[in-house]
This record gives C-alpha cells, structure tokens and sequence, in this order.
C-alpha cells in the first residue's frame, strides 16, 4: 500500500501513478489494455483487481485541500 500526503506527495504520487499504469497497460480508467503476459505479471503488487476486470490502486491519499487529489 502507498501513502501519498499533503500537495507534493499526492501530486508526485499522480505522476508515479499514471507512469506505472502505462507500463502495466492500463487506460486511465484502469482496464487493461496491454498486449502482453508480461504488463499482467505482479499486477497486485501495486493494483488490486475490482469488478469489470477494473484494476484500482493500492494507495492512502492523505491531504486537507481536496483539490489536490482529483
């Protein structure tokens, strides 16, 4: 699980995030759309997998300011 506080952590926690989404072949709604068994291989190390075949992050976002976390 990641834990992500206050404006810069959430924010560099977006960039990680949607990086690590790519290399996992995951649009941005978290449906896979990879092309190969390697991007599904330790998949649950940082996602875990909802209805629909969704993958939704292992993640804590932490911050007072809700704007931060959209």
């Amino acid at each position: 699980v990641h834990l992500q506080t206050g404006q810069c952590g959430n924010q560099i926690g977006a960039a990680f995030w949607q990086t690590i989404s790519g290399e996992h072949g995951l649009d941005g709604s978290g449906v896979y759309n990879g092309t190969s068994d390697l991007q599904l291989e330790r998949m649950n190390v940082y996602f875990n997998e909802a209805s629909g075949n969704k993958y939704v992050p292992r993640a804590v976002l932490v911050d007072l300011e809700p704007g931060t976390m959209d």
